[in-house]
């Protein structure tokens, strides 16, 4: 898979963010940000950010996060394989240092992986219901 940050990776309309936030399958809370996902049957993640002037206030600091936060996706694609992620920033995020953000987003991609590999409940006896079997 590409390294890049191409068009096939981001969220691109307003009906794409709208799906994640309508029906998102995964959902990570952290120190500042909410991350939303939902899957896309795609081979490949996709990213759309979400960080208004009211939660950081200079375009500096919001440009800024979203380097970081693009660049901490680029680098965790393979975990993220099949899911449309928004991002949705707070109070708060813009004070945070880049070691500490790459820190924290490397943590959430985790969880939101692992959110995705939780084992099925088993049905119990392992014998198929199928007449074919």
């Amino acid at each position: 898979m590409s390294q890049g940050f191409g068009r096939e990776k981001r969220l691109l309309v307003p009906r794409q963010f709208k799906a994640v936030f309508d029906s998102p399958t995964g959902k990570v809370p952290g120190k500042h940000v909410l991350l939303l996902a939902r899957d896309n049957g795609l081979d490949h993640p996709r990213l759309g950010l979400v960080i208004g002037k009211k939660s950081v206030k200079l375009s500096v600091e919001r440009n800024r996060l979203k380097r970081q936060i693009r660049e901490s996706f680029r680098h965790n694609l393979e975990l993220l394989v099949g899911w449309d992620i928004v991002i949705v920033a707070r109070k708060g995020m813009g004070d945070l240092e880049n070691p500490e953000l790459k820190h924290q987003f490397g943590k959430l991609w985790k969880r939101l992986a692992r959110s995705r590999t939780r084992p099925e409940p088993s049905t119990g006896s392992g014998v198929s219901d199928s007449p074919h079997a």
